[in-house]
């Protein structure tokens, strides 16, 4: 076991956290002696239960740490996992990084230790920051990054305020054809009607050359 133990030891992560309080000698150090992992890539809907049964089978896992929108308080698709000894932990990395869990293919490295404050996401949106740029489509971590979708609802508000306003336009009442009321006919001189034309009466005290217009 000891043999096999040897040959499992991993370097050390290439990921730097950038909040780590502390020098590169530090950093490094608390990497050299942790007994946690930060396990990436993770579905939004894959469930605490799913990853101990998962890492549990390498090690007695001591902790789970669900990575959570800042803003939502929703999973945002990572985790960190605290195992009780350095030699499972070292296990974990080499035995589960690139394996399949919820049908995606998760990413397990080496973590300096978790704190408060590091399951939240960094992202501006809330979640992790990788989520904010993906331009690809990913059911599984909420579809479209959050710039791209920002872009597709307003494309979508054009969309809609342009067909809004086209059916308004053709809300409008067509003057044309509206009907002629007593007071249309009156103000454009039509509705005074001449006694003469009417009134036979008047008809015979007409002159001459107003008859012969016929």
């Amino acid at each position: 076991m000891a043999r096999l133990y040897k040959s499992l030891q991993v370097g050390l992560s290439a990921y730097r956290d950038r909040r780590f309080d502390g020098s590169q000698d530090e950093y490094e150090d608390c990497l050299k002696d942790s007994t946690t992992v930060y396990v990436g890539n993770l579905s939004f809907y894959t469930t605490e239960e799913q990853i101990l049964d998962l890492f549990s089978r390498v090690g007695e896992v001591r902790r789970i740490v669900i990575g959570l929108d800042k803003q939502r308080l929703t999973p945002c698709g990572f985790c960190f996992v605290v195992f009780y000894t350095r030699q499972d932990t070292e296990i974990c990395v080499n035995l589960l990084g690139g394996s399949v869990l919820d049908e995606r293919p998760i990413r397990v490295d080496i973590d300096w230790g978790f704190q408060e404050g590091r399951q939240f996401g960094r992202g501006k949106s809330g979640g992790q920051v990788r989520d904010e740029y993906r331009t690809d489509y990913d059911d599984g971590r909420g579809g479209y990054g959050k710039i791209v979708q920002r872009e597709l609802e307003t494309q979508q508000m054009i969309i809609q305020a342009s067909a809004e306003g086209d059916a308004s336009i053709g809300d409008v009442p067509d003057s044309s054809n509206k009907k002629r009321g007593r007071g249309d006919d009156e103000s454009s001189g039509m509705g005074k009607r001449s006694r003469g034309n009417d009134n036979p009466r008047f008809r015979e005290g007409r002159d001459d050359d107003d008859d012969d217009r016929d």
